[in-house]
């Protein structure tokens, strides 16, 4: 049975030297939620972006990152994009039509289906955002939440089978927070969630991986890592309140 996602001593460093991942390895089952943790600069959207081969210059020679066991090469860009559904940081960066409709049809578009199938994914995939008979909206009139809601929409219309998160809750008020967990809760396929929101992780993630200065430094299950005081204050990061009665000393 081969992992959803695994990552075998993966190396990347961009154009200007700058080494951003040094041997990373990890992989994640089928179904599990997964967290991506660690400090500003620790390297995870430059891991997420090797998840659907965003980073050209990562294609070329063997690959180190495989989706169900296919290794992630210009030859199977197509199919990994397919089931790897990522939605990034900033919802701005995704939407660029002028109604919701078009933003969200434009994956199932490139996936050749009809005119009929296409309205339906729509319509299915902004009923499980939470914002159903949003189609003829504007992006740009949206609040960011909303927007973040759209794309997640985008991302589940092309169906995919992982979902990787790039700060999925970053800039939403306390609400937007809790229903964006909610909508988390309720998708039932295979995620990895890159976040600073470490209560998100408790909430969501089985299991957590820290990334520090491009390396995996960490990964277990979420409570045990995340209430190690030691581990979370040498990496930057702080014992998520939701774990603080567990282990008060």
């Amino acid at each position: 049975m081969s992992a959803a996602i695994e990552v075998r001593d993966l190396r990347f460093r961009y154009g200007e030297g700058t080494e951003a991942l040094r041997g990373v390895s990890f992989s994640i089952a089928e179904g599990e939620c997964v967290g991506l943790i660690g400090p500003n600069g620790a390297g995870k959207s430059t891991l997420l972006l090797h998840l659907n081969g965003l980073l050209p210059e990562s294609l070329k020679g063997e690959s180190s990152v495989f989706v169900d066991g296919t290794p992630v090469t210009a030859d199977t860009l197509h199919e990994v994009r397919r089931k790897v559904g990522l939605l990034f940081q900033d919802a701005n960066d995704q939407l660029f039509c002028p109604t919701v409709f078009e933003d969200v049809a434009f994956g199932p578009q490139q996936l050749g289906l009809s005119e009929a199938a296409i309205r339906e994914r729509v319509t299915q995939a902004l009923a499980r955002a939470g914002i159903p008979g949003f189609e003829a909206r504007a992006p740009h009139h949206l609040s960011v939440g909303e927007k973040r809601r759209v794309c997640l929409a985008g991302v589940l219309a092309c169906e995919p089978s992982i979902l990787v998160l790039d700060e999925p809750s970053s800039s939403l008020d306390p609400r937007g927070r809790r229903e964006l967990k909610e909508l988390l809760r309720q998708i039932p396929i295979t995620k990895l969630i890159a976040t600073h929101d470490l209560e998100l992780v408790v909430e969501l993630c089985s299991r957590v991986i820290v990334l520090d200065e491009g390396s995996v430094v960490a990964q277990g299950p979420t409570v045990e890592l995340l209430s190690d005081e030691d581990l979370m204050l040498r990496h930057n990061l702080e014992k998520p309140h939701a774990l603080r009665h567990l282990h008060p000393h």
